[in-house]
């Protein structure tokens, strides 16, 4: 990783999106340091602010908190006329009578991480707002998405189940214009520096960290990465820590892909769950490729910042029949791998699709993420060889 340096520095000043990077990035910081709070006190102690959506997956206090908190900051700083956002939650599920405690847990929770805005550069609320307010915030993501036209995309906490077991996860925000994604942001607040820690079980990594300092080097975790479309460059920036001022952008560094082409030596990620995800058929395609290394599993979009800093080579998805891939999951690593001199495309070597809704309509088998053009097209090759003889 490079620091900044001033033509750089210069060509983000003058990127068309820099206003909406910059709010964006400050949002996701706030959000990251709000989620690792929630996280410790989940691991700590039982706690009840953890429901089932209607697929069974879960859904917690921070999922909501993140969405009203992003929310209420993009609308305030940009406009609420000018901000309509896509995003994975509702309010179903907390205007029910039963939902009162949890309801009351996350209008407390949003409140205090709003207050902490000046400390990053915002604005902070006049005063403390009402729980209408926090369910407005929330609710007011409820855009569609589309073709045409200027929206957010939000997943306010990638990997739940990361989350709830201490490890990965990721809070995801992207902005599409006209159906194609021109900023993304990466909030990963357990990435570690260095990427061997990536790979060790939760617990074992949870028992490890008790023992070692926080603020250590070999045990310093937590970071945004982010990117804007055609600018060349794609940056990570540390977590605020303790009571420390957030500098934009000066404490970025800039970030690149790997350069290893050869398959051998190459890493390549994909999903902790097989429940969405076959890692038999992934296992086919890398042994097929010449892909050697034990497999990097990763909750959430944290496959993406692992591929963009150049910790991993490949990041390949091949969903089983009739799950369907939401935009929210994507659109954000798209841009910062891309950027950072990557590819992705799906499994035919099509460009994303992020102008049909709330999914990645018309994509051909899965998706495929690589550091660089000669893995991809061998990743390709394979999966099309490999392909009818596959249960998917």
């Amino acid at each position: 990783m490079e620091d900044y340096n001033n033509t750089e520095f210069e060509s983000l000043l003058s990127d068309k999106y820099f206003k909406e990077l910059e709010v964006a990035v400050k949002a996701v910081q706030m959000a990251c340091l709000l989620c690792q709070r929630i996280q410790q006190s989940l691991l700590s102690k039982t706690n009840d602010h953890v429901q089932s959506k209607d697929d069974n997956s879960p859904v917690t206090i921070a999922d909501w908190s993140v969405q009203g908190i992003v929310s209420w900051v993009l609308s305030e700083s940009l406009g609420s006329d000018n901000v309509s956002i896509v995003a994975e939650e509702d309010v179903q599920v907390l205007s029910k009578v039963t939902a009162i405690g949890l309801l009351e847990a996350i209008v407390k929770t949003v409140n205090e991480c709003l207050a902490e805005a000046p400390q990053f550069g915002l604005r902070a609320p006049v005063m403390a707002l009402s729980t209408s307010e926090v369910l407005e915030a929330i609710d007011r993501c409820n855009s569609m998405g589309g073709s045409s036209g200027r929206f957010w995309v939000l997943d306010p906490v990638d990997g739940t189940l990361g989350f709830l077991r201490g490890d990965q996860y990721a809070i995801a925000l992207a902005l599409i214009e006209d159906g194609e994604p021109v900023l993304g942001v990466l909030g990963c607040p357990n990435y570690p520096v260095k990427k061997e820690w990536l790979s060790y079980h939760n617990g074992y990594r949870r028992i490890v960290s008790n023992l070692t300092s926080l603020s250590s080097e070999s045990w310093d975790r937590g970071c945004v990465v982010y990117a804007s479309q055609n600018c060349g460059n794609a940056w990570m920036q540390p977590l605020l820590h303790k009571e420390n001022k957030f500098i934009w952008p000066n404490s970025a560094k800039q970030i690149k892909v790997s350069t290893v082409d050869n398959p051998a030596l190459a890493t390549f990620c994909e999903p902790v769950e097989k429940a969405n995800s076959s890692h038999s058929f992934t296992a086919g395609v890398a042994h097929s490729v010449g892909l050697r290394n034990q497999p990097l599993r990763i909750h959430s979009m944290v496959k993406y910042a692992a591929i963009a800093r150049g910790d991993a080579e490949v990041f390949m998805k091949f969903a089983r029949a009739g799950y369907k891939e939401k935009i929210w999951d994507h659109a954000a690593g798209v841009v910062i791998v891309q950027e950072a001199g990557g590819v992705v495309t799906d499994a035919g070597g099509h460009p994303l699709c992020f102008s049909k809704g709330l999914y990645l309509e018309g994509l051909d088998r899965g998706v495929i993420a690589c550091a660089g053009a000669k893995l991809h097209e061998k990743i390709v090759k394979a999966v099309d060889a490999s392909w009818n003889s596959s249960s998917l």
